[in-house]
């Protein structure tokens, strides 16, 4: 699949030496040609970055023009000195493309507790203006260049006719671990060359990351720098949108936050198995993500997919502790599409088949049916494995 770049957007990917190791991208500048729309979502986290601070005080807006992004330093927990930091990022990607100052947004993702080394964060901004371009090499450019732990990129893309207008929204992200609603520890970014108000976009934004970020998890860590944003360039052309095609615009947000958020968990460290949690039958949305999201964080649970172990119980009795009131009578269960619980009550099947379908996919499905209404949630989560717990143990936080 080629991944293309919006209409009225540029993007650049460089190393200006934030992180230790020098061959690796991490700084990363997405510009508008014109003032745009921006949106944006953040950790629920009571302790955040500066970059944090200083975004949500401009998100909605529709004078954005561009946004600057580091990797290798969170930014986080540097008091005055990091919120003078951001500022100055923001002054500097301005200046950068001629735009003002408060048309420039700032993302931050790496260890806590340091300062940012500023000479290099200036130099970087400078090339990465240079370099800015449309082209896909640029775009993997950028990808990479908001990277921490990540194995791989990760970008996805949907495009859609309105009318008598070709509308792309192209997303890219970050992700591995310290994974947790609400966000993880990630970033994204996703660009449209749709023409939405602020309004519609903050609201599509708020929604799509309840049902598609909001549902990831790998050990329950909520993040310091959890952002997301949105941007809408109107470069498309065509009125804004509304009725049914800003349904299918939603729609089409939607598929592509989804595709980001399973790549998140999907390349956790030392992951072995990506877990779906499926959960239906509840009484409530609300209810039926508590349980799911308790399922998704329990180490027994996950410990066991990593040993390729159909131990239902653990799965029962975790969804038993959610705070969530249900009839146990009333559960079912199964795993790869095997049936291992009934309405409250065991039932026969093959163990060996069982472990060997966990064993030999890395995909493991997980589907948990209650009778108390019609609501329902999906869930992405990782196993727990022994290499998971030695990448963090070693981990510099």
């Amino acid at each position: 699949m080629s991944f293309k770049v919006p209409d009225g957007f540029s993007v650049a990917g460089v190393s200006c030496g934030i992180k230790q190791d020098t061959s690796k991208l991490d700084l990363t500048l997405i510009a508008s040609d014109r003032p745009a729309v921006a949106a944006g979502v953040y950790t629920q986290n009571r302790v955040v970055s500066a970059t944090v601070v200083f975004d949500r005080t401009i998100t909605p807006c529709k004078n954005f023009r561009v946004v600057v992004i580091n990797s290798g330093n969170a930014n986080a927990c540097t008091g005055e000195q990091g919120a003078r930091d951001v500022a100055q990022m923001a002054q500097l990607a301005a200046r950068a493309i001629d735009a003002p100052a408060e048309a420039a947004l700032v993302l931050s993702t790496g260890v806590i507790g340091v300062y940012l080394p500023m000479d290099n964060v200036d130099a970087g901004i400078q090339t990465a203006a240079d370099r800015l371009a449309k082209t896909e090499t640029a775009l993997i450019a950028a990808a990479q260049g908001i990277l921490t732990t990540d194995t791989h990129h990760k970008l996805a893309v949907r495009e859609l006719t309105l009318g008598a207008h070709q509308i792309r929204i192209t997303g890219m992200a970050k992700g591995a671990a310290m994974i947790g609603p609400n966000m993880a520890t990630m970033l994204a970014v996703i660009m449209t060359d749709a023409n939405l108000t602020k309004d519609d976009a903050q609201r599509m934004l708020g929604e799509v990351v309840a049902e598609t970020f909001n549902c990831i998890s790998v050990e329950g860590h909520m993040s310091t720098n959890d952002s997301v944003l949105l941007l809408a360039s109107g470069a498309a052309g065509g009125e804004t949108l509304s009725g049914a095609d800003l349904v299918a615009f939603h729609g089409a947000l939607r598929d592509v936050c989804t595709e980001l958020a399973m790549a998140i968990p999907g390349d956790g460290e030392g992951v072995t198995h990506r877990i779906t949690i499926d959960v239906d039958g509840c009484k409530s949305r609300e209810e039926a993500h508590a349980i799911a999201k308790t399922v998704a964080e329990s180490a027994l649970v996950k410990t066991a997919v990593a040993g390729a172990d159909p131990n239902w119980g653990r799965i029962v009795s975790a969804a038993g502790y959610a705070g969530v009131a249900f009839d146990p009578a009333g559960v079912s269960l199964s795993v790869n599409g095997f049936q291992l619980f009934d309405h409250g009550c065991p039932v026969e099947f093959d163990e060996a088949s069982v472990s060997t379908s966990i064993h030999e996919n890395r995909e493991t499905r997980i589907e948990l049916t209650f009778r108390e209404g019609a609501a329902s949630v999906r869930f992405w989560t990782t196993d727990l494995t022994q290499e998971y717990v030695r990448l963090n143990a070693d981990y510099h936080t």
